[in-house]
């Protein structure tokens, strides 16, 4: 897939806003820290002019964030969670608006969830990940930050991550914000997801 087109669409702060328009949706997830905003920039190829805010101070995506990309689908920003330094209540109206996005969107047609290669992955991303697959959402698995680790740490990173989140080989991509390593296999991912023919037209 071409990156031509990438507009800023909506953020919905409230559960239950109605989303911009009928176009097929993936939401992006992951803790505050994990290198998210990043990922979008560099993915959409908006890293002069950034889409996503990048910020030193994690929890800043606040809301539900839609960018409309070649006019064929949303990719949508979801708030982060773990080292955000909001109060105990933000972060539970955030787990209310992803909830109730995640399990009543009906133009949602997958999930990339965003963990930080450096780490194992933590209690919350397998709540996650499990939370995921008892919705029967289609899930694919980004480690982020892999130039930071020496080759020997990616395989290990990978196999601690499979085995962990219980992945089968398609549902994990290493991926660098840094050098665009992994930016194509997850276009095609979302290619798949969205749907070929509805990119082709």
């Amino acid at each position: 897939m071409k990156i031509r087109v990438v507009e800023f669409a909506a953020s919905l702060y409230v559960p239950g806003e109605p989303v911009p328009e009928a176009l097929p949706q993936v939401a992006f997830s992951g803790r505050s820290n994990v290198g998210k905003s990043s990922l979008v920039n560099v993915l959409l190829l908006r890293t002069r002019k950034k889409l996503a805010r990048v910020s030193g101070e994690p929890g800043k995506t606040q809301s539900l964030n839609f960018y409309r990309v070649n006019d064929h689908f949303f990719l949508v920003d979801l708030p982060g969670f773990g080292y955000a330094k909001v109060s105990a209540k933000i972060r539970a109206s955030w787990k209310t608006l992803i909830e109730q996005y995640l399990e009543g969107e009906r133009m949602l047609r997958g999930v990339v969830h965003l963990v930080d290669a450096r780490h194992d992955p933590t209690a919350t991303d397998r709540q996650m990940v499990s939370y995921l697959a008892e919705r029967k959402l289609p899930t694919l698995v980004v480690l982020t930050k892999m130039d930071k680790l020496k080759k020997a740490q990616r395989k290990t990173a990978i196999a601690t991550a499979m085995e962990q989140l219980g992945l089968d080989d398609e549902q994990l991509l290493p991926f660098s914000s840094k050098t665009g390593a992994g930016r194509e296999e997850l276009l095609s991912a979302l290619e798949s997801l969205v749907g070929i023919e509805e990119l082709d037209k």
